[in-house]
C-alpha cells in the first residue's frame, strides 16, 4: 500500500514538473500531495542554493507558523550545534531524519510552545545536488513507514525542484518547458513550446525535434547544456535533466534565451581564453579591484595585471570597461 501510494506521489510530481510552475508553487502543489500520506500540524518546505546550501525561499502548508516564532526558527538554521538543519544534512548527504535531540533549539523554543513535538525532515536531491528540503512537524511521531514514503519521494521533488528553479531564472524570457521521452518523444508541453518550436524550425526544418533527441540523449548521460543559434543571429539555451519517475525514462527540457552570463561562458572558449584567464574575468565581472582578485586567487597584483593585459590583447580592448562590455 505505501510503495502504491510512493508511485502515485512520484508520478503527480513528475507532472507538475512539467507544468512550468515556479519552486514556491511546485512546492505548495507537493505540500498537499505528501500530506495525503503523511499529514502534519505545520510544514515548512526551504528552496536552497546548491552551491552553498543556503536556504532562498520558504513555502508553508495550510497552516503557518505564527510569526513570532519564525524570527527563531530561522536563526537556528544558521546557529553552530543546532541539530539536523537544511544545510547540515546536506552536507552529510542525508535524506530523511528525525529530530530527536532534545537540546535542540527549535525544539524547546518553537515547537514544544506549540505544543508540537516531533520533527521529520527531508531532503531534494537530484544528482548528488540538494535543491531543498521539507521539515514536517506534528504530535505524534514518525513511523518507519512514513520515513521510508519520504525517502522514496523526495528524489523525485528533488529532481522538480530543480526544473523549476531553472524556469524561474529565467521567466522574464518566456521559458518553456518540454517533457520528453529517451528518443525525444514529446510527452508535453507548456504553451510556450509553440514559440521556441517556430524559431527553431526558422533555422532549418526539423531542428526542434532533432534538438529534443540531442536533449533527451544528453539527460541520460547525466545533463545536458547547449547554446543554439536561432535564425538572426541571437542564441538560445536548452538544458535538460532526467526526471525520477515510475514510468519509462523522462526529461524536462527547459528552453529559454541565452543570458549574458551563459554566453560570457562560450566567448572565453571562442577567444581561447586560459584557466586562469576566465578567473580572472569572472572577478572583473564581478566588480572586483586588482587586489580583491590578486588576494581571492592567491597571486600577485602584477600576475593579474599581466593576465589582464593578455586578456585585452585577445579581446581587442583596452580596459576592463571594454572587456565587461564585451562579455555582457
Amino acid at each position: 500500500m505505501w510503495e502504491g501510494r510512493a508511485q502515485g506521489v512520484r508520478r503527480d510530481i513528475t507532472a507538475l514538473a512539467g507544468a512550468g510552475l515556479d519552486v514556491a508553487e511546485l512546492h505548495a502543489a507537493a505540500i498537499a500531495l505528501v500530506d495525503r500520506v503523511v499529514p502534519c500540524e505545520l510544514t515548512c518546505w526551504a528552496s536552497m542554493d546548491p552551491d552553498s546550501g543556503a536556504i532562498s525561499s520558504m513555502t508553508s502548508g495550510v497552516n503557518r507558523i505564527p510569526q513570532q516564532y519564525e524570527p527563531v526558527l530561522a536563526s537556528c538554521e544558521y546557529t553552530p550545534g543546532e541539530p539536523h538543519t537544511f544545510a547540515a544534512l546536506a552536507q552529510r548527504g542525508d535524506t530523511v531524519a528525525k529530530l530527536e535531540d532534545k537540546r535542540s533549539t527549535r525544539l524547546n523554543e518553537v515547537w514544544r510552545p506549540l505544543g508540537l513535538s516531533h520533527e521529520l525532515r527531508a531532503m531534494f536531491r537530484a544528482d548528488d545536488t540538494c535543491w531543498g528540503g521539507a521539515g514536517i512537524v506534528r504530535t505524534n511521531d514518525f513511523s518507519d513507514r512514513e520515513l521510508d514514503f519520504m525517502a522514496s519521494v523526495a528524489p523525485s521533488i528533488g529532481a522538480a525542484t530543480r526544473v523549476a528553479a531553472r524556469t524561474a531564472a529565467r521567466r522574464t524570457g518566456a521559458p518553456a518547458i518540454v517533457v520528453v521521452t529517451k528518443d525525444g518523444t514529446i510527452r508535453s508541453s507548456t504553451a510556450s513550446a509553440a514559440q521556441w518550436r517556430e524559431e527553431l524550425e526558422e533555422v532549418a526544418p526539423g531542428r526542434f525535434a532533432v534538438m529534443l533527441r540531442a536533449a533527451a540523449s544528453g539527460a541520460r548521460a547525466g545533463t545536458f547544456k547547449a547554446r543554439v543559434r536561432d535564425a538572426h543571429g541571437g542564441w538560445i539555451l536548452l538544458e535538460a535533466s532526467e526526471l525520477v519517475s515510475d514510468q519509462d525514462f523522462e526529461a524536462a527540457v527547459t528552453i529559454s534565451r541565452a543570458s549574458g552570463q551563459e554566453l560570457a561562458g562560450l566567448l572565453l572558449k571562442a577567444y581561447g581564453v586560459t584557466a586562469r584567464e576566465q578567473d580572472i574575468c569572472h572577478e572583473v565581472l564581478a566588480g572586483q579591484s586588482t587586489a580583491e582578485i590578486a588576494a581571492r586567487l592567491d597571486i600577485s597584483p602584477y600576475t593579474v595585471q599581466d593576465h589582464l593585459k593578455s586578456l585585452f590583447a585577445k579581446f581587442g580592448v583596452r580596459s576592463r570597461a571594454e572587456l565587461v562590455a564585451k562579455l555582457s
